[in-house]
Order: C-alpha cells, then structure tokens, then sequence
C-alpha cells in the first residue's frame, strides 16, 4: 500500500463509502520567478525534481521540505489511476484547502482556479482523464505580504516573531477523489425547530438532479426516528423532517443523530450520503448567552491551530482529538478557533466530544480600507460559512479579530460582512470584530484586556456593575454597548517559560516570578469574570505555547506546565451569569 498520511475521510459530515485519497509522495518545486507555465511544469510529462508529503505544507518537517522563506509559487505533480468500479461515474477532485490561489491541471488540461488559503473547493475532471494513468498538476502561488490576501497569524517578516508564526503555502489540508452519478448531493444544511420537534433538511443537488425525489431518514442508536422526502427545485430540496425521539446535543451529552439522505432520479439512477446533525438551541436573554434555553456561561480558551512539525496542519487525526481532551482536562468547555479556519475533522470531534466553538476568519494582513478586500472576504468566507454551518458544536461567528477605527480599516466592509453572515446564518450569535472597535450593536459585545495586574483587571470592569461606562478598548472610537451579552475574549496571556529566557520568546507583561504568583494570577484573572453578574464568559489566552509565543497552559508539545487539575478547579467554578432565573 502506497504512503498515505492523514488516511481518514475529511468530510465526516457528508460521507459517501467510495473515494481515493490522494495523500502521500508528490513531486515537487519551487517557483519564485512565477515562470513555471512559460517553462513548461503544466506539461504531464514534465518531471518535478523534489519530492513532498501532500498535504504537509512546504514549511513544515513532515512535508520533508522545511524551507521556511517566501515561496512566491510551488508546483505538485503525481500520477493516480481510477479505480475499475467508478466506470460510468462522474470524478470528482476535491482539496480541502491550498494557501492562495491554486490551478489545477489534470493531463494538460487546465480545470481551473481556486483563491482563498482556507476554504474547500472541487472540479470534476471526468472529461480530462485517460484510461490507465493520470497526471495532475497543481500550481499554487502565495503573496502573504500582499495586502488582498488574508495571511491571519502567518508572519510577514522573514522570522517568526511575537504572535506571528510560521507561514502555510500550497497544499494543506486533504486531497482526494470521489465518484457520483449525474444526479447527486452537492450540500446539506440543517435547521433544527424544537419547539416543534423538527428540523429543516435543504439538500443541494446538482444540475441535473431537477425534479428528483430526495428521502431523508434520522436514526438514533441504530433505530430510525424520523423521516421525509420532498424534491429537487432550483438546485435545492426543502425537506422537513419531524423527530420523535428528541435529544438535545449538549458539552455534557453531545448527541449526534446518523442522517441518510438519498437522491433518486426518474430512471432510478440515485445517490446516497451519510451525515449527522446534533439538535440544539443557541440565543441570549439579557445579558446571558443560552444553550437550549438556559444560562451557559462559555468557558473558552484561545486555540491557534498550530503545529510544530505540521504547522497549519495536525500530524494525525488523533492530534485534532487530543487538542480538544487536554482543553477539557483544564476545565474549558471550549475555544475560539483563532485567527485561521480549522480543518473539518477538528470540528467533527468538538461535535462528537461536546466542545463549543467560535469560528473565525484570519483577516489580519488584509488592507480593509480596499474596498477590493471586501470582494476577497465575501466570497471566501461565505464558502466557509457554508462548509461549517451544520456543526453543533459551532455556537458563534466572528468574521474579523482586532480592527481599528482608521485605515487599514473600513467600517462598512465589517458592517457589510457582518450583516452577511446574519443573513446566511440567523441562528448563531456573531461578532463584527472581536475586540478593539465594533461597527454596530451586534449579538454580543467583546473585548481584549491583558491587564496583568489582578486589582487593575478587576477594575476595568466594575463600573458595569454600578451602571457607569463600559469598559472598552477604544471608547472614542468604538460603536457603544447596548445592553447585550458582554465578555472579555481575549485575557491572561500569562507569559511562562521559565530557564528558557533566551531573548525569542514573548508573552504579555510582566512574568511571574514563581509558580505559586502565576497561579495566583490566573486565579485573580479568571474568578473576576466568573463572579462578574454582567459577563456571558470569557476566553483565556492561551492554551499552548506557539513557537516564540510561551503564554500556553502547555507547551508547543501539548505537555502541561502545570497540573491541568487546577485550572479545571478554578475554570468550573459557578459563573454569577448562571444563576440567572429561567
């Protein structure tokens, strides 16, 4: 069997039993004049001279290249040979993310384009292939200084420094084939109602699938507990299935119902995928933000994503899991996905483990004074809005992170963004911008303090209490707060690396000088927003180390600085907000 990391499937929530993971040894080049095509490298009988483990990046150990400069553009090639059993299939190539703007060629023939480092895109290559071998080629180029494309915490300098860390370019997440009938599911969007014990089931089809009948069965522990059927108009089908078994997805009981859908043509040709949905209820009352109706004050830390030998992308799927276990361990029941968007398998185990989670977009690098940047926004992040909308443990948006008031910043691009994804996306709270200057009154207002000093911390956020002003990063600029749920989504910061003061590292403020002064600090911190009656929450930064950034409750490694059991103590503590009346 051939070299194949990363095995498992990578689209846990629309899953079909046939498919061809591409993974594994390509050739490989670099290309910093961006004259590949003129020389030839589109070519399939052009040989690459370097070798790469797909889907490593190029910067990263595990791709066996590690060259960490700018690679303004680099070129993949290796062959594939369909399987026997797709003949009379359409082929379906997918990539779950290339870092910036990708070109896929199959034999020669160019399928086309791709820009955007973070969203999943897919050609079919049916009429492109031959019989026996394949060659595909692809091209990716990467400007990570360039002010259109959205480089998040990926330094713009040639080193890694202070909370910008090492760069992602071309391949990164999974690539593979599928096979599908003419008539087949492209996309599934669930909406639960249970105040009537029901969820909306859209089921998108492709273009030839008008008019076809599409049946949806719920199952629960093997047994099925709902059912409906409807038929494709327009592209889409709206199906509306009652439940009759009702469970609510929850941290402490994260239930998954198994979803089948079929799709059936009029000559009985037809699709089958498999799928889940969890049932649950996201809203606020006051200043509280709820989960299936009741006060959930949301304990998150702040995840990067990051990996040392991975970089953007986790060595194994066990990798992913684990992020979420020694999250747990410390007592957090979630995480703001920080500044990149996370692989689909991360969220499928947040589903499957109960971990609440804000999904974010990694505008950092982006001049948003260009109205162009907005066009760059729009379109990727209505791509990721629709790949991640049917997981439960997704319980808020937050398009935009530390934006200011004067350029590089236009408020009416956050505006717009915003109001998008409210439009997209009506049942999850969202964030114009988190922290720094907010645009309008959104669903939740935020703030960043990294105030080390516990006294100090604590009175930033008194005056809520009394009912004097707000604390807010930038009050002359930003838009004011309107009563809604308030909380501090980035805190702490705690800088800790002690004997290894080497001059690299950094972290906020002051480092403790002791154990025992660090803990009492994170104490301090975190008790003052719990025992707040006006916080929904908070975010602590951070929960590991990232290459010079040592503010993490575990290193780079995932190996604890301290006995996770006391933050657990102090995180579980009763939030004021959760004894708030029903």
């Amino acid at each position: 069997m051939d070299f194949c990391p990363r095995p498992e499937y990578p689209r846990p929530d629309l899953v079909r039993t046939k498919w061809l993971n591409l993974n594994g040894r390509w050739q490989f080049c670099l290309d910093p004049g961006l004259s590949g095509v003129s020389r030839g490298l589109a070519d399939p009988g052009t040989t690459l001279p370097q070798e790469i483990v797909v889907p490593f990046c190029p910067e990263s150990r595990l791709s066996g290249i590690a060259h960490t400069d700018f690679m303004a553009g680099v070129w993949y090639r290796r062959t594939f040979t369909i399987p026997e059993d797709w003949s009379g299939k359409r082929i379906i190539l997918h990539f779950g993310a290339v870092d910036y703007l990708a070109h896929v060629w199959v034999n020669g023939k160019l399928l086309g384009s791709h820009r955007g480092g973070y969203s999943p895109f897919s050609f079919d290559v049916t009429d492109a292939l031959s019989a026996g071998s394949n060659v595909l080629t692809v091209f990716a180029e990467d400007d990570t200084r360039s002010p259109l494309q959205p480089s998040g915490k990926q330094s713009i300098r040639y080193e890694s420094h202070g909370c910008h860390y090492t760069r992602t370019t071309g391949i990164w997440q999974t690539v593979w084939m599928e096979p599908v009938p003419d008539v087949h599911v492209t996309g599934l969007h669930f909406v639960p109602d249970l105040h009537q014990a029901k969820v909306l089931v859209e089921v998108l089809a492709s273009r030839a699938a008008e008019g076809a009948r599409t049946e949806i069965t719920l199952s629960a522990g093997g047994e099925a507990v709902g059912f409906g059927e409807g038929y494709v108009i327009g592209g889409a089908a709206a199906v509306v299935v009652p439940v009759n078994t009702v469970r609510l997805w929850s941290p402490e009981d994260p239930f998954l119902y198994d979803v089948s859908v079929r799709l059936r043509a009029a000559d009985h040709a037809e699709d089958t995928v498999a799928s889940y949905m969890g049932l649950r209820t996201l809203g606020t009352r006051g200043r509280a933000l709820l989960l299936n109706g009741q006060p959930r004050f949301q304990r998150l830390v702040l995840d990067q994503g990051f990996y040392p030998d991975g970089i953007y992308t986790a060595p194994t799927d066990e990798d992913l899991k684990r992020d979420i276990k020694i999250s747990q361990a410390a007592g957090f029941d979630g995480a703001r996905l920080h500044m990149r968007v996370f692989e689909p398998r991360f969220l499928y185990w947040a589903d499957k483990l109960g971990y609440l989670a804000w999904g974010e977009y990694p505008n950092w690098g982006l001049d948003l004074s260009n109205p162009a940047a907005l066009i760059r926004v729009q379109e990727e992040w209505l791509s990721i809005l629709r790949r991640d909308v049917n997981h439960p443990s997704i319980v808020g948006w937050c398009p935009f992170n530390e934006t200011h008031q004067q350029p590089p910043r236009d408020p009416d691009i956050l505006r717009l963004v915003y109001r998008t994804t409210k439009l997209f996306d009506p049942t999850r709270p969202c964030i114009d911008t988190s922290g720094y200057v907010h645009t309008e009154c959104t669903d939740v207002y935020d703030s960043h303090c990294y105030e080390q000093d516990v006294a100090k911390f604590a009175a930033n956020f008194a005056g809520m209490i009394s009912g004097h002003e707000v604390w807010r990063n930038f009050p002359k600029e930003d838009a004011e707060w309107a009563g809604q749920p308030y909380f501090v989504s980035e805190y702490g910061g705690i800088w800790w690396n002690p004997g290894k003061e080497d001059g690299k590292s950094w972290g906020y403020g002051d480092r403790p000088k002791t154990e025992e002064e660090f803990l009492t600090r994170y104490r301090g911190l975190t008790e003052t927003l719990l025992n707040h009656p006006m916080m929904c929450g908070f975010c602590y930064t951070q929960l590991y180390d990232v290459e010079q950034e040592v503010n993490g409750l575990y290193t780079y490694q995932r190996e604890p600085k301290f006995d996770p059991a006391i933050f657990r103590e102090i995180n579980r503590q009763k939030a004021a907000v959760e004894n708030t009346e029903p």
